[in-house]
């Protein structure tokens, strides 16, 4: 089984294109599923966060066309998505979704959120059951590969999330967050921790507004906050100096004339705007507004950038971590493959080791069964020993890739056991016409 990886990231592509491919959670099912009925796709899993939209399949040699299905899919250009994709291959395909899990390959390098987005798309593809064999061992492969990198290096503790970089850059804008108002839009774990992070930073008070009302109420009772109307956000946004937004929709919940009229009603005070949301919640043209200060995901990018000298070694060590699981991995999937040659190798031996026993049933006729029954062990114990070294053999070829000597082994059963097949079917028709010869006329046996 072969591995392939398709998508496009933050480093790739912009915000504007990157939301066009975004899929939301409800409709991540049927993606998948359009998936799977692509020719050559065998297994398949769809990872779409705020910064990256990738697909991960698993074929026999038939290569998907994933740009094409991507392009068709989202009703794009294809000739204007390509030079924003990347595609991996194999062991590359491996090693690129062992990084996403430890997030040596986020926009915050180490930030921890992206290990369970990855863990809820496999989620949802082994439910559908378009994960369940080599695929599924490869995202278990990058799940203990996260795992080690988290415990063995300092990445996860001395990392700094897009929360974080929100904070840093609220202080920018105002100096002190000493009595700030947050209105937090969505109730999602990227909003509750922008939110935590501006509270612990001296922020005042906090509102929160969601869709569904219950999920508002929850989170604002964790900040013994306030939650609002959904409906009510026009006339209550005014009443916060910093607005987080991180919602699944589909339609800018912020436009231009609703920010015109809150600062209005703030008298100018400034406000800042965090929109985390892909696709992005707040009209991006309300930047040109004075007074109002709006970051989007890839604005944070360059806060984020200027923290990764300090957690350059530990990166580097969190890489080496990587290049060993990726080793390890592809170690383990070419002993696996090499199962059928084994099972190939035995089966032909088997067909010999049979084959004698039938040439010897004439010898073996004054036998006990108890004899007989020690020929059986004896030959099948040296048909054993006989294997052992070959298949050792086999399994260290796998492990090293060595095609080549793969083949050569299988064919050497193969060919000995054709020779061994056309000796004992002519010494049957031998046998047969020796019978034939000296059997009696038909009209001479006794009636």
């Amino acid at each position: 089984m072969r591995f392939l990886v398709t998508g496009l990231n933050h480093k790739t592509a912009p915000v504007e294109l990157r939301e066009r491919l975004a899929i939301a959670p409800e409709a991540l099912p049927e993606t998948t599923r359009a998936l799977m009925a692509e020719p050559g796709v065998k297994e398949a899993m769809i990872l779409s966060t705020c910064n990256r939209v990738e697909v991960l399949v698993a074929h026999n040699g038939t290569e998907p066309h994933l740009p094409e299905f991507l392009a068709q899919h989202f009703a794009l250009d294809r000739e204007s998505l390509e030079p924003h994709l990347y595609q991996y291959q194999d062991e590359d395909a491996i090693r690129h979704m062992f990084r996403v899990a430890a997030s040596l390959d986020s926009m915050v390098v180490g930030e921890a959120q992206i290990l369970g987005q990855v863990k809820q798309s496999w989620s949802v593809a082994r439910e559908l059951g378009a994960v369940k064999g080599p695929l599924d061992k490869l995202l278990q492969g990058a799940f203990s590969a996260a795992k080690r990198v988290r415990s063995e290096t300092e990445i996860g503790s001395s990392s700094v999330s897009i929360a974080s970089v929100g904070v840093d850059l609220a202080r920018r804008i105002f100096g002190s967050l000493d009595g700030k108002k947050i209105l937090v839009i969505g109730a999602g774990k990227m909003s509750e921790l922008a939110a935590r992070h501006l509270m612990q930073h001296g922020a005042g008070s906090i509102m929160v507004a969601n869709r569904t009302h219950e999920r508002a109420v929850k989170l604002a009772e964790q900040f013994m906050g306030e939650a609002i109307r959904f409906e009510n956000l026009d006339a209550r946004a005014h009443e916060a100096d910093i607005i987080i937004t991180s919602t699944g929709s589909t339609k800018h919940i912020i436009g231009a004339e609703q920010a015109q009229a809150m600062l209005h009603r703030r008298r100018h005070r400034p406000v800042f705007l965090i929109d985390i949301a892909v696709p992005r919640d707040v009209d991006p043209q309300i930047n040109r507004i004075e007074g109002i200060f709006l970051y989007d995901i890839d604005d944070l990018q360059s806060v984020a950038a200027s923290n990764l000298v300090d957690r350059g070694r530990e990166a580097e060590r969190a890489e080496a971590i990587i290049a060993e699981e990726t080793e390890r991995f592809r170690k383990r999937i070419r002993t696996v493959d090499i199962t059928p040659v084994i099972l190939h190798v035995q089966a032909k031996t088997e067909e010999m080791r049979q084959a004698e026993l039938h040439r010897a049933r004439q010898l073996m006729q004054g036998l006990t069964s108890e004899q007989q029954a020690a020929v059986e062990a004896l030959t099948r114990g040296l048909m054993n020993k006989f294997l052992h070294l070959p298949l050792q053999a086999l399994k260290t070829a796998a492990r090293e890739g060595d095609a080549s000597a793969l083949e050569a082994i299988g064919n050497v059963f193969a060919r000995e056991c054709a020779i061994q097949k056309a000796e004992n079917e002519s010494e049957q028709a031998a046998a047969e016409a020796e019978e034939g010869a000296s059997a009696p006329p038909e009209d001479l046996k006794p009636r």
